[in-house]
C-alpha cells in the first residue's frame, strides 16, 4: 500500500512543473489577451505555430479575410485553392461559363459536361433542347415520339387526335368513337339510347324507361305498385311494398 501511494506522489510531482509551465507561458508577439477567460490568442492576420504567432502568408491571386478562424485568406473570383497553399485559375472549357461562385464552371445551354469538357448536344430531327437538369437532353416535337436516338412520327388513326400525354397512348379517339385494336371504331348506339362520354363501358346508355339487354335497349315493364328508380333504367317497389318474384307485394 505504501509503495502504491508513493508511486502516485511521484507521478503528481513529475506532472506539476509541466502544468505550471503551460499556465505561465508568456504571451508572444502579435498576440492579445482573450476577451473572455484566461490566456491569449493571436491577432488578426496571424496564426499560432509552436507557441508563436506567425504572419499569414496570402498567396498570389488571393486576399486576406481578416478573420480569426480558418486559413485567413480566400482565392479571388475566378481562382480556386490548390494544395491549400496557392490559388490557380479556373480553366473554363469551350462551351462553358464561370459559375457565380467563381470557383467552378458549368456548361452553356446546348452543351453537356463530359469529364473536363463541354460537348455540344446533337439534336435529332423534330426535337428541341430540354430544360430538365436530368434525363434526356432533348424532347421530341409534338406529333413525334422518342425511338432510340430519333424522333419518329406518331401514327394517329382516323377519328383520333394527339392528346399530348407524356405517358401511355399518345392519341385519343374522337367523341363517338372508342379504341379497338389500335383503331378508333364508331360507337354503335341502339334505338332508345344515347351516347355516353364515360371512358369505360359500352359507350351508350338507355333512355329513361328502358334497360340494357345485350346490345339493345328494352322497354321496362313496371309492375303494379312500382315506379322507375333514380337512374330511370330499373324499377323499385313503392313504399310499404317489397319485391317478390318480379312483383311488388304488400309488406305483412
Amino acid at each position: 500500500m505504501a509503495l502504491f501511494v508513493g508511486s502516485i506522489t511521484a507521478v503528481l510531482l513529475f506532472a506539476l512543473p509541466t502544468f505550471a509551465q503551460t499556465a505561465d507561458q508568456p504571451m508572444p508577439e502579435n498576440a492579445s489577451a482573450k476577451s473572455y477567460g484566461d490566456g491569449w490568442e493571436c491577432n488578426i492576420g496571424f496564426r499560432l505555430n509552436e507557441n508563436a504567432c506567425v504572419a499569414i502568408i496570402v498567396p498570389q491571386n488571393a486576399y486576406d479575410t481578416n478573420r480569426s478562424y480558418g486559413s485567413g485568406w480566400e482565392c479571388l473570383h475566378g481562382f480556386r485553392r490548390a494544395d491549400e497553399t496557392a490559388c490557380v485559375a479556373v480553366e473554363v472549357p469551350e462551351g462553358g461559363f464561370l459559375d457565380p461562385s467563381g470557383e467552378r464552371w458549368r456548361c452553356l445551354r446546348g452543351f453537356i459536361k463530359v469529364d473536363d469538357t463541354c460537348q455540344e448536344i446533337v439534336l435529332p430531327a423534330n426535337a428541341y433542347l430540354a430544360d430538365a437538369s436530368y434525363g434526356s437532353t432533348w424532347t421530341c416535337e409534338r406529333g413525334f415520339e422518342e425511338t432510340g436516338d430519333l424522333c419518329t412520327a406518331i401514327a394517329v388513326p382516323a377519328n383520333a387526335y394527339l392528346n399530348g400525354s407524356g405517358y401511355g397512348q399518345p392519341w385519343t379517339c374522337e367523341r363517338g368513337f372508342f379504341e379497338q385494336d389500335g383503331l378508333c371504331a364508331a360507337v354503335a348506339i341502339p334505338a332508345n339510347a344515347y351516347f355516353d362520354d364515360a371512358t369505360y363501358g359500352t359507350g351508350w346508355k338507355c333512355e329513361r324507361g328502358y334497360e340494357a339487354s345485350g346490345e339493345t335497349c328494352e322497354l321496362i315493364d313496371v309492375p303494379e305498385n312500382a315506379h322507375l328508380g333514380r337512374s330511370g333504367n330499373r324499377w323499385e317497389c313503392d313504399k310499404n311494398f317489397q319485391k317478390s318474384k318480379g312483383l311488388c307485394v304488400l309488406n305483412n
